[in-house]
């Protein structure tokens, strides 16, 4: 089972001192039978106490202060982690949404993972499954059929979208990177009644040259009877590898978010993230994303830091 070396460092520059930061972070890989962790350091500017919980969704989640004043805050995450997943999942191909409607009856989580977010699409989603939804199918089938819909229908673009584009201005540019692809996906398959839930975490290069490859990464894990949680990543069309490292669920990307906070103070603000991958023959894959926000905030306004691009999932 491979394992990998990540290197995960998010930098906030901010052009006068701030204060009273407040944050949270999902960076801890998530706690299941597909991974482990052998190692894993935070470090924070300061070195302020991390309170750890379990949020809504069963994900490891930090909180901590930054109140005095600062110029620079930077969060870096030292991990090394055992993928154990296989690469080629059993799936159960006979399952259909019959069965899916008898687990959801009774499991609140898959309930509220089956509902559409954005109900003003459903005309649109409608007209969209006519193109690979074929009616009594199996559930993986529907699931594999519509990661290759948008695979093969949306092209692959950085920097045309950001965190708050929504589903409607993805439809409409057919473009975007994974985390577009995962919005779309999800609200696809809800709209027929299958639990889907966003993943957030990283893909570790490997020789096939995926998309995504060495930064933050998004996917989406649907609900198959039988198999439960199945990961499948439609910006590479491929269901998910012991090359993807999980670290947070939930609804959409506001639940996984690696980084967010707020501050006090007028300043503006430029945000970097670094990531690397490195195996254990010593080979290391990089990526480096940068932005600077332009706006100046004024007097006590207290910016959603997760609002950047740089925190965009590739």
């Amino acid at each position: 089972m491979p394992v990998f070396n990540i290197h995960h460092i998010t930098k906030y520059e901010y052009d006068r001192p701030v204060k009273e930061s407040v944050n949270e972070i999902k960076i801890y890989p998530y706690a299941c039978q597909h991974q482990e962790a052998l190692y894993h350091q935070v470090n924070i500017t300061h070195s302020p106490e991390i309170l750890l919980v379990n949020d809504y969704w069963g994900n490891r989640t930090g909180m901590f202060n930054l109140l005095p004043s600062h110029q620079e805050l930077i969060i870096e995450s030292k991990l090394i982690v055992r993928t154990l997943g296989q690469s080629n999942p059993v799936l159960n191909t006979a399952a259909g949404l019959e069965q899916v409607q008898s687990d959801r009856n009774n499991n609140l989580h898959l309930l509220e993972l089956s509902q559409v977010k954005e109900i003003e699409l459903r005309d649109q989603l409608s007209m969209l499954l006519q193109e690979f939804y074929t009616e009594g199918a199996p559930v993986a089938s529907i699931v594999e059929d519509c990661c290759a819909y948008i695979f093969n229908n949306f092209k692959y673009i950085k920097g045309i979208t950001n965190i708050e584009t929504t589903v409607q201005e993805i439809l409409d540019l057919r473009s975007g990177v994974c985390q577009d692809f995962a919005h779309v996906m999800l609200e696809l398959l809800r709209s027929i009644g299958i639990p889907s839930r966003y993943v957030s975490g990283y893909i570790c290069p490997n020789k096939n040259g995926m998309r995504g490859e060495g930064a933050t990464h998004a996917w989406i894990e649907a609900w198959i009877p039988g198999n439960g949680w199945t990961g499948i990543d439609p910006t590479n069309n491929v269901w998910v590898t012991n090359h993807h490292v999980k670290l947070a669920v939930g609804r959409n990307f506001n639940d996984c978010s690696p980084i967010k906070g707020t501050f006090k103070g007028p300043a503006r603000q430029s945000l970097s993230v670094y990531v690397s991958v490195g195996y254990e023959d010593g080979q290391t894959f990089e990526e480096m994303n940068a932005v600077r926000m332009e706006k100046l905030l004024n007097g006590d306004d207290v910016p959603d830091m997760a609002s950047f691009a740089g925190q965009q999932q590739q």
